[in-house]
């Protein structure tokens, strides 16, 4: 089941909003994940390690997790799952906007296959 992790830069506005409003959908904000032990860590030990969690990173950070995505994906490492989201598509402090996109790719993609999948978030 599809679970997503918010990185550290999302507020946790949009975890506690979305799991009001989309029953059954899990947001973890990335302050409470692991109680805040990976805040300001590398990108590859907060994949590896959200891997291990089953939980897909939202992020705006294209400028260094696509390198990486595109390092791994060469050597065959998985991830759990990428969702990228664009200030231009959804600004950063539109948190409903935000809520209602996760919300909507959770409902049609929850039973997916999620393993080394990236996706750009749309708003509907």
């Amino acid at each position: 089941m599809l679970k997503f992790l918010l990185d550290e830069h999302i507020s946790p506005v949009v975890a506690r909003e979305s799991a009001s409003k989309c029953r059954g959908l899990t947001i973890i904000a990335f302050k409470d994940w692991r109680s805040g032990t990976f805040l300001g860590a590398d990108d590859r030990a907060i994949l590896t390690e959200a891997k291990k969690d089953g939980l897909t990173l939202v992020t705006y950070d294209q400028k260094t997790i696509r390198p990486l995505l595109k390092e791994w994906a060469e050597q065959e490492t998985e991830h759990a799952g990428v969702v990228f989201v664009d200030h231009k598509t959804i600004a950063p402090q539109d948190f409903g906007g935000l809520v209602q996109a996760l919300s909507d790719l959770w409902k049609k993609e929850r039973r997916a296959a999620w393993e080394s999948r990236v996706v750009f978030l749309q708003k509907l």
